[in-house]
């Protein structure tokens, strides 16, 4: 019954070749927008976990949260470094954490922070260490991955947070050091290169302290070193490096010396003070953990009221958002199963004249020993076979458009959107579209389910 199906299917191509292209639409549709919310919603949900508030410049709330705990987004300005000490020394406030924003290295952008940002994330090394002095720099397990780099690898950032085929210029006299790779999390830290923040500082030629490199909690103490033990020349990118690790000296430097080798970045986007000479240190954002609830409703309007800054709630911002998305997620998903119906009702029309114009040889059928049930399947399997190429036609073409977007938008590279990995729900997709081709022929095969082969036989 099988061969007989796809052999009714073979002589009607254009009718097969559209109604499986319907269903591929609208299957793929289906696919899309179930792959695009659940991984939006789970990425925001892994990454704004254990972070209560987000402190930063003001502007768009919404734009600070983007670009603070999603890194997919300018930030709004700078802060004041005194903010971090007022933060920490709030005994409402469990953790703060120092972010430093505006350079990139091949797309991926360098954090400037400190150690409490592993304990953020609980994030584990993989490979080599934590940083402990400027120009060291632990990279995200993503960032390994795509740029090959080791322990012990030299590199340049960049510009601004755009590619390098912007034209971004690098910064050729202060080169990184790569300590660490960190193992994958599941979370945003996968697609950051991790240095400190006096890092940062350095890199833009901003004075600071010396003394107050690496600003950790307690239970990171055992890390520090002293600053002044650490000489590099940041002109100099042909020094020989040890690998972090073993301690064995390479005779040859990893040197990153043209812009092609780099990608575009920049200091502090969008910073409220105007480059000047002798800049004084900043911040990009805070993150903060609170202690207790009470936290919840003093420390967001004592910031708002008494500072200069704004203080955004990752909950609410990240809750609008995706209401704004599900909205259209939901029209889109609303045209994607009309579609489908209209697959569906595609199916039925063919079989049904099918049915009609093929009277004569499927009474024969029954007179050569077929039994009703046997016709009556071939029928369905039409419908089942229809359905199920339009339904892997659309499986495909669904994940191989993420594939391409994820390659053409950098943006959604860097919310971690998977090309290729399967959901359960598409399963269910699958199956619904199945049904909808099955349901489809059901009116078809029924009628020839009742023909009377000896009656319509004599009547030819």
């Amino acid at each position: 019954m099988i061969d007989l199906a796809l052999a009714y299917l073979r002589d009607r191509p254009l009718t097969t070749a559209l109604n499986v292209l319907l269903l591929a639409i609208s299957t793929a549709m289906l696919i899309l927008l179930l792959q695009f919310s659940s991984q939006v919603r789970d990425r925001f949900e892994r990454d704004v976990q254990g972070v209560d508030l987000v402190v930063g410049a003001k502007g768009s709330p919404l734009q600070l949260i983007l670009s603070s705990l999603f890194h997919i987004d300018q930030p709004t300005g700078n802060i004041p470094l005194e903010s971090l000490d007022m933060l920490r020394n709030d005994p409402a406030i469990a953790r703060a954490v120092p972010l430093a924003l505006g350079d990139n290295f091949r797309g991926y952008r360098i954090v400037g922070t400190d150690h409490s940002f592993a304990g953020l994330y609980d994030l584990q090394l993989a490979q080599g260490a934590h940083f402990d002095r400027p120009m060291q720099a632990v990279l995200g397990a993503d960032v390994a991955a795509q740029t090959g780099a080791t322990l012990g690898q030299k590199f340049i950032g960049s510009h601004g947070f755009a590619t390098d085929e912007d034209g971004a210029q690098g910064h050729e006299h202060a080169v990184f050091e790569t300590v660490g790779i960190l193992r994958p999390s599941g979370t945003v830290a996968d697609r950051l290169i991790l240095v400190s923040y006096q890092s940062v500082w350095d890199v833009h030629g901003i004075a600071h302290d010396g003394d107050d490199f690496l600003s950790v909690e307690a239970d990171h103490a055992d890390t520090r070193h002293d600053h002044d033990d650490h000489a590099h020349d940041d002109g100099d990118h042909d020094v020989s490096h040890r690998v972090a690790g073993n301690g064995d000296k390479g005779a040859q430097a990893n040197r990153l010396s043209t812009s092609q080798d780099v990608s575009r970045g920049g200091l502090l986007q969008g910073a409220s003070r105007a480059p000047g000479p002798g800049p004084e240190p900043e911040l990009t954002a805070i993150l903060v953990t609170y202690r207790n609830a009470s936290a919840a409703v003093r420390v967001p309007a004592m910031i708002d009221r008494q500072t200069q800054m704004q203080a955004a709630v990752p909950a609410i911002e990240t809750a609008r958002l995706l209401g704004l998305l599900g909205a259209s997620f939901e029209g889109l998903r609303i045209f994607a199963w009309l579609l489908a119906m209209t697959g569906g009702l595609a199916i039925f029309v063919a079989l049904l004249n099918m049915a009609r114009a093929r009277e004569s040889d499927l009474a024969l059928l029954r007179v050569m020993g077929a039994s009703r049930m046997q016709v009556f399947a071939t029928v369905i399997l039409e419908g089942v076979i229809t359905a199920l190429l339009g339904a892997l036609a659309g499986w495909l073409g669904a994940h191989a458009l993420l594939s391409l977007a994820r390659a053409n938008f950098p943006s959604l590279a860097e919310m971690g959107l998977s090309a290729w990995g399967p959901l359960a729900g598409e399963a269910a997709l699958i199956l619904a579209v199945l049904a909808i081709g099955t349901v489809a022929a059901f009116v078809p095969a029924l009628r020839v389910y009742r023909l009377d082969p000896a009656h319509l036989l004599a009547r030819g």
